[in-house]
């Protein structure tokens, strides 16, 4: 099978360090600067080594961080098709995806996030089938794997079972508004990805209602009332959890993970280093997460900051789930993509989420 592989090297960096996301030069400084280290070619050769037998595809891919560097410590052989000139940019992937569909591959496996997408999409448009290696710091978008297993599953099903593809749904988010602490999300085309449900993760969907709110203001509530002394509250980002900030009188961060204790703003919008130096001054912690949308994500998609090394420390007893009815109706299991896989087993299996005031369910994560 004829693969083409593309990597956006940049691609989720500014997630452990508490940025929403490194679309723009001045963002990925700013990540740098913070001590962000590149995540994509890791998550790549995971999806890679999933995929079964890599004699079984010959790769066509971008030179240098775009792909060969990776490809090199897995394959003999290999054809680049597009060399970048010094730091790669979002017109080198447009570039890039143009001249692998041009040599003849069969599908695109690319790692990055809904910004890859979309300048992927704006290159090839429907013409091929793409695998999404889920690297970015937001994935709203219908074309990438749960994880990088996943999307190394998916790859060998696509040539073991040869999968149909179908249309699936690239969503465009507006950067600035993200800057403010706000979610706007509209959709931005479709592309050709394997029809697996299993491997492959829904698109995010933003629901809106009154009986949201008042599930959302229960939930808050108990929480609030369920939080003990002298404990130390990790928030993570979401409207429920912003629901439960407001109960506080704390200027939540919408997109952002915030450190609470004693009712009182820690540390606002913290990265995984705050968080962790925060950990050494108290001797008890919880995590305080919501599940996204449809996809069902409770680690791993815009909260990166609550790392591994994060979720050990405060111990995965002390994880706390909170979503709306209407929220977990659409939720097959809730998911987890940690990028640590001895993690990821640990925490699967069931789950309570709180779902109104003293009202709970449980959940399966897988």
């Amino acid at each position: 099978m004829k693969v083409g592989l593309l990597i956006n090297p940049i691609a989720g960096m500014g997630g452990s360090v508490g940025l929403k996301g490194t679309d723009s030069a001045a963002v990925l400084n700013e990540a740098i600067n913070r001590g962000a280290v590149p995540i994509a070619p890791d998550r790549t050769v995971s999806a890679l080594r999933s995929a079964g037998d890599l004699e079984a595809y010959y790769f066509y891919t971008a030179g240098g961080p775009m792909g060969e560097d990776v490809l090199k410590g897995l394959v003999d052989n290999m054809t680049i098709v597009y060399a970048p000139e010094g730091d790669t940019t979002d017109d080198d992937t447009r570039k890039a995806a143009r001249a692998l569909v041009q040599a003849g591959i069969e599908v695109l496996i690319f790692a990055g996030g809904d910004g890859t997408a979309r300048d992927i999409l704006d290159a090839i448009g429907e013409s091929i089938s793409v695998i999404g290696i889920p690297s970015g710091v937001k994935m709203h978008s219908a074309v990438f794997a749960n994880s990088p297993r996943d999307a190394g599953m998916l790859l060998r099903r696509l040539r073991v079972d040869e999968l149909p593809s179908h249309l699936a749904e690239v969503m465009d988010i507006d950067e600035e508004e993200v800057g403010k602490g706000r979610i706007s999300a509209t959709l931005y085309g479709y592309m050709l990805t394997p029809e697996d449900t299993r491997h492959i993760q829904p698109f995010k969907l933003f629901v809106s209602g009154g009986s949201e709110k008042e599930y959302k203001e229960a939930i808050a509530q108990y929480m609030k009332e369920s939080m003990c002394p002298d404990v130390l509250y990790l928030l993570g980002p979401g409207t429920t959890i912003n629901a439960l900030g407001k109960k506080l009188g704390i200027d939540k961060t919408l997109l952002g993970v915030d450190i609470v204790a004693n009712g009182k703003l820690v540390a606002k919008d913290a990265d995984e280093r705050t968080i962790l130096k925060a950990l050494n001054e108290w001797t008890e912690a919880r995590i305080v997460i919501s599940p996204i949308g449809a996809q069902g994500f409770i680690f791993g998609r815009g909260n990166q900051q609550i790392s591994p090394r994060v979720i050990r420390r405060v111990g995965i007893r002390n994880i706390i789930v909170m979503a709306t009815p209407l929220k977990m109706d659409g939720i097959k299991e809730m998911k987890i993509d940690t990028g640590d896989a001895e993690l990821d087993e640990e925490l699967r299996g069931y789950g309570k989420v709180i779902i109104g005031y003293g009202k709970q369910l449980i959940a399966t994560i897988g």
